[in-house]
């Protein structure tokens, strides 16, 4: 097999020629057919995140074909399309796996941070921790769903009825969630980079009622706000945004310092609360609204060993939409 591999801290990733890997118990081999990038992967790889086991491979927006089974595995079957999220294994026995909050459990393994991920041809993953795909004809335009979309649409109920919402930060997560938005009769409101106005007519096209900077205020109060941007100084942007009694959702995982901010914009019961990591039932609720909005992913493709460039172009902000690497 070939992996895109980091060995350190802010590295370029190496393409290597590994020994195919083998499933143990209770887990799968999944050739992979493509891999969406992601900001944590950009987390992983510039060691923001803590206890990170080098060498890695990232990439956890995989979706591909499961071509060997481990013992005591009968399903998914050899050759069913499966997608590997981020939550790659749950330890089923602490009070948040006990209570449906595997989401929070106390001891998670995550897909390329700390297991190997799908920046490669092939990838190991527990059974009972695959989603099946075999609705979904195009992986490369399926790939930003196992995160990006899983994210969103997790933020998007922690904002409630919300009806008119604010996106800071329209990357991958924010052009699908507000394809559902658009779907369920809400209205968005993007927030992109100072001067973005490329993003800004993006956010459009995905059917933003409207778009502007990050500093620029909205031309109504919001009912809520959910931000997909690493950065600490939208929270205060948003509270700002948002009226009485709303919500603001942070949806990253990894966030620069909040700023100090005055106790004025979040009084009147304004809230802000975070998403932390998915779970399956997420998956199972979102993936068959997916097809009934008919959500569109606007994706860049790049060959696998062009990884590094698709993570400098998500980087630098030149992306409209979520890279994703396809192995030749």
């Amino acid at each position: 097999m070939q992996a895109m591999v980091l060995r350190a801290r802010s590295t370029p990733l190496l393409l290597e020629e590994r020994p195919d890997p083998q499933p143990g118990p209770g887990q799968i081999r999944v050739r992979v057919e493509a891999c969406a990038v992601c900001r944590t992967d950009l987390h992983v790889i510039d060691g923001e995140l803590p206890d990170i086991r080098y060498p890695i491979v990232p990439g956890h927006e995989i979706v591909g074909m499961v071509d060997l089974l481990g013992s005591g595995v009968s399903s998914p079957a050899i050759g069913q399309r499966v997608g590997v999220a981020w939550l790659a294994k749950t330890c089923g026995q602490c009070e948040y796996c006990r209570s449906n909050r595997e989401n929070l459990c106390d001891a998670p393994e995550f897909t390329g941070y700390s297991r190997d991920g799908g920046f490669a041809t092939h990838v190991i993953a527990e059974a009972a921790f695959a989603i099946p795909l075999q609705n979904f004809a195009e992986p490369a335009k399926a790939a930003p769903l196992l995160c990006a979309g899983l994210i969103g649409w997790r933020s998007l109920l922690a904002a409630g009825e919300a009806r008119t919402i604010g996106l800071f930060g329209f990357g991958a997560a924010a052009h699908i969630i507000a394809q559902v938005c658009r779907w369920q009769g809400r209205r968005i409101f993007a927030f992109t980079r100072t001067a973005d106005l490329a993003g800004q007519d993006f956010a459009r096209s995905q059917g933003a009622h409207w778009a502007g900077s990050s500093l620029d205020a909205p031309p109504e109060e919001l009912d809520a706000a959910i931000i997909f941007a690493p950065a600490g100084e939208l929270v205060p942007a948003a509270l700002k945004a948002v009226k009485k009694g709303a919500i603001v959702v942070c949806g990253g995982i990894h966030m620069s310092d909040i700023p100090s901010f005055p106790y004025q914009i979040l009084w009147g019961e304004r809230r802000v609360v975070s998403v932390a990591n998915l779970t399956r039932s997420d998956a199972a609720g979102f993936l068959p609204i997916v097809h009934q909005a008919r959500i569109q992913t606007s994706i860049t493709r790049y060959p696998l060993h062009a990884a590094n460039e698709a993570v400098r172009n998500l980087r630098e902000g030149r992306l409209q939409g979520a890279a994703v690497l396809v192995p030749e």
